[in-house]
C-alpha cells in the first residue's frame, strides 16, 4: 500500500527542503511525499488519490490564486478523513483560530520543526497500519 503525505508549497524550495528532511523515511519506502505547488493543483490530485491511502496534508497558508484557508473547506468535502496540518510564517492566534475552525488539525510555524512534524508523520501512520 502506497501511504501518501501531500505538501501544498508555492515555495520552489520546499520540495528539496522536505525530501532532504526525510530522506531517509523515502528510501526506507514508508512513506511517499507528493508536492503540489497550488491549491488548485492539490484539489486535483485529491481527487486523483481516492484510492491510496492519504494520510496527511501539509498546506502553506499564504499562496497565489486560493490560499490554504480557502482550499482546506474544499479538501475536507473531498477527503474528510485526511487531516490538515496548515503551515504559516504568521502564527497569530487570529490565523490558528480559522485555520481549525476551518477544519485543520493543527497550524504549524515557519521555519518548521521537523521534529514535531515528524512525530505527527509517525503518529497517522501507526493510525494507517
Amino acid at each position: 500500500m502506497n501511504v501518501l503525505v501531500l505538501v501544498v508549497d508555492d515555495e520552489p524550495d520546499v520540495e528539496a527542503l522536505f525530501r532532504q528532511q526525510f530522506r531517509r523515511d523515502l528510501r526506507a519506502q514508508r512513506f511517499v511525499m507528493d508536492f503540489a505547488i497550488s491549491a488548485a493543483d492539490a484539489l486535483a490530485r485529491i481527487a486523483d488519490t481516492i484510492e491510496q491511502s492519504l494520510i496527511l496534508i501539509l498546506s502553506d497558508i499564504n499562496m497565489p490564486g486560493m490560499t490554504g484557508l480557502e482550499m482546506l473547506p474544499r479538501v475536507k468535502a473531498i477527503r474528510p478523513e485526511v487531516p490538515v496540518i496548515m503551515i504559516t510564517a504568521y502564527g497569530d492566534p487570529e490565523t490558528k483560530r480559522k485555520a481549525l475552525a476551518g477544519g485543520a488539525s493543527g497550524l504549524l510555524t515557519k521555519p518548521i520543526d521537523f521534529t514535531v512534524l515528524r512525530e505527527e508523520i509517525d503518529t497517522r501512520l501507526q493510525q494507517a497500519s
